[in-house]
């Protein structure tokens, strides 16, 4: 039976808080020093993954000690990020959700490869969602129900040059068979009315960016 949801938990800064967001059926991965994180506060993961050149030799043999499996891979010769390894294996589960945490950071060139695996995600047919503290980041190619996860903005942003009819509902500005290039930023910061909004478009691929300060 395909897990429910895969939580992914990488490398970079993760909010001890979103241990709470494991829920029992959850499959768990640890790519590299996320590993680490997972099992410095008490879980253990059902994958250990990565090459672990951030991680001492004393920390890896901890990762290994409390993982139920370990697929480490060399550090030079890997065409994947570790990340993207995790990622590959939460694609074969096939779960109904996919939520990646600490995958953001102080590397721009890893945090937009990262949002890029929401396009992988989402031609899959797997929804995909990035957080952490400030952010929840998912991605549209027809419709979207954006719940409140507790963050103060709702920001669009095209992926492709041109994302075309865009309806939004439940949202403070509304727009309707509204058109968005690339480089635009006429939907940046707009908020939920509720709890919930509807986001729907005709064509392109589109970014949505929960946010706050």
């Amino acid at each position: 039976m395909a897990a429910q949801r895969v939580l992914i938990f990488a490398g970079g800064s993760i909010d001890p808080s979103f241990i709470e967001e494991i829920h029992s059926d959850d499959l768990i991965i640890g790519a590299d020093r996320g590993a680490l994180f997972l099992v410095e506060h008490g879980v253990r993961p059902h994958f250990s993954v990565g090459d672990f050149d951030s991680v001492s030799p004393i920390e890896l043999e901890n990762i290994t000690k409390h993982s139920e499996q370990m697929l480490a891979c060399d550090a030079i010769n890997k065409d994947l990020t570790d990340t993207e390894l995790a990622f590959d294996i939460a694609i074969k589960q096939r779960p109904e959700q996919i939520v990646m945490f600490g995958v953001t950071g102080s590397r721009l060139d890893h945090t937009l490869a990262n949002i890029h695996l929401l396009v992988k995600s989402l031609e899959q047919h797997i929804p995909c969602a990035i957080q952490d503290h400030n952010n929840y980041v998912t991605l549209t190619d027809s419709s979207i129900t954006i719940q409140d996860q507790g963050y103060t903005y709702v920001s669009l942003l095209p992926v492709t040059t041109e994302v075309t009819g865009i309806d939004l509902t439940g949202f403070q500005y509304p727009l309707h068979n509204a058109t968005l290039i690339m480089g635009q930023s006429l939907a940046v910061s707009n908020r939920l009315e509720g709890k919930a909004g509807t986001i729907s478009i005709r064509s392109g691929l589109l970014l949505i960016i929960q946010s706050k300060d």
